[in-house]
C-alpha cells in the first residue's frame, strides 16, 4: 500500500481509488458493454463527465462506503456501473482492493436490463 491508503480508513482508501478511475480514467479499466455503446445518441464524452460528476451515494447503493456502484440515466436509457476488484493478472479477485499495487480495477457500465 502507499502511504496515503495506509494513513486512512480501509473504506475510504478503496473509495478514493474507486473515484479516481471514475473521475480521471486512471488506476484502472473502463469498460462499456455493447448495448451502452449502440445507445441511440451513445456520446463517450458526455457519459465520462456524467460518471466523473456522479454523487448520488447512498445506504442503498454504497453500503460500505466504497463509492463503487451507481446509476444514470442518459440517453433516455437506465444505465449502471460498477467497480469490481481483480488480481493483477485479471484472474481472480483482489486480496486487498485498498493496495492498488495488487489489484486491477475494472470499471464496468452496462444497461440496466444487462445488470
Amino acid at each position: 500500500m502507499n502511504a496515503v491508503t495506509e494513513a486512512l480508513p480501509r473504506a475510504e482508501a478503496i473509495a478514493r481509488l474507486n473515484d479516481q478511475l471514475r473521475k480521471e480514467q486512471t488506476g484502472g479499466t473502463i469498460m462499456l458493454t455493447r448495448g451502452v455503446m449502440e445507445t441511440p445518441g451513445f456520446n463517450p464524452s458526455e457519459l465520462a463527465e456524467r460518471l466523473a460528476a456522479y454523487d448520488a451515494f447512498d445506504a442503498d447503493n454504497d453500503p460500505h462506503g466504497e463509492r463503487d456502484f451507481g446509476d444514470l440515466s442518459l440517453w433516455g436509457t437506465d444505465l449502471l456501473w460498477k467497480v469490481d476488484y481483480y488480481d493483477r493478472g485479471l484472474r481472480f479477485g483482489s486480496d486487498d482492493p485498498a493496495d492498488p499495487a495488487v489489484t486491477s480495477r475494472v470499471l464496468t457500465i452496462m444497461l440496466a436490463g444487462e445488470w
